[in-house]
Formats: C-alpha cells, sequence, structure tokens
C-alpha cells in the first residue's frame, strides 16, 4: 500500500454459510466480493450510481488479493478501504480484511478505478465530486 494512501471507508459483511468452499473456510473468490462491496458502498456514499444507465461510471481495471489467513463461517470480516492520489480518471484503492474483534490481518487486496464513458467505453474524468474526497 502507498505510504499516502488515505482511510476512505469501512464496511462490515457477515460471512454467509454457502462464502466457503470444499476446505471449510471462505473461498478465495469471495473477497473479491467482500472488496467489491466495500468500493460500491463507499461509491453510493457520495451519491455515484453504479449503473449503465449513467453517462460516466467507474470499472475496475485490475484487481488483486494476497491470502494470509483462512477466514471460516461463522464471522463478520471488516474491510478498510483506502485510495492514493487521483489520477485524471483514475484512482488506485486498496484493502484489509480483518475478522470482527481481532487485529489480525486476513487478506488484503488492490484494484485500479478508472471512471470510463459508458457509451464509448472510453476513459473520462473523475467526477468533481470523487474527486474532492481526495482534497
Amino acid at each position: 500500500m502507498n505510504e499516502r494512501a488515505k482511510l476512505i471507508h469501512t464496511s462490515r459483511i457477515p460471512v454467509r454459510w454457502g462464502d466457503m468452499d470444499a476446505y471449510g473456510h471462505v473461498n478465495n473468490t469471495v473477497y473479491f466480493r467482500y472488496f467489491e462491496q466495500t468500493r460500491v458502498e463507499w461509491l453510493e456514499a457520495m451519491g455515484c450510481r453504479v449503473s449503465v444507465e449513467e453517462a460516466v461510471g467507474p470499472v475496475i481495471i485490475n484487481a488483486s488479493c494476497t491470502f494470509l489467513a483462512p477466514v471460516n463461517y461463522p464471522a463478520t470480516v471488516v474491510i478498510k478501504m483506502y485510495a492514493g492520489e487521483p489520477g485524471r480518471s483514475s484512482v488506485m484503492t486498496w484493502y484489509e480484511l480483518f475478522v470482527e474483534g481481532e487485529d489480525r490481518l486476513y487478506a488484503e487486496g488492490a484494484a485500479k478505478t478508472v471512471w470510463m464513458d459508458t457509451r464509448s467505453g472510453k476513459s473520462s474524468p473523475m467526477p468533481d465530486f470523487v474527486r474532492a474526497v481526495f482534497e
């Protein structure tokens, strides 16, 4: 994570029984869903609708996750989302995933979010109301 990253949102998400895999822990793909939910909550809290009906919207162009320890049901995960310095149309985000009530870091991830013109599919300047979060 970038040392100048700013904490911008925290989510608490209950682990569902169906989130687990055959090994009895949360499946690797589900961590990306937890990060996604956190990102969408942050966007919605700013009034940014994630919809194809919008002229400009955020998309992810890359995502990663490092799995440090397995999460098991029942639990509530706490995801902290951080953001770096925004560019013209994008911002790098990082995620830390904890289990509620514990200090141990279970996973860390990253994703680059780019604002896109939904009609052309090309990058678009980040909306001013989003950029204001970083100032």
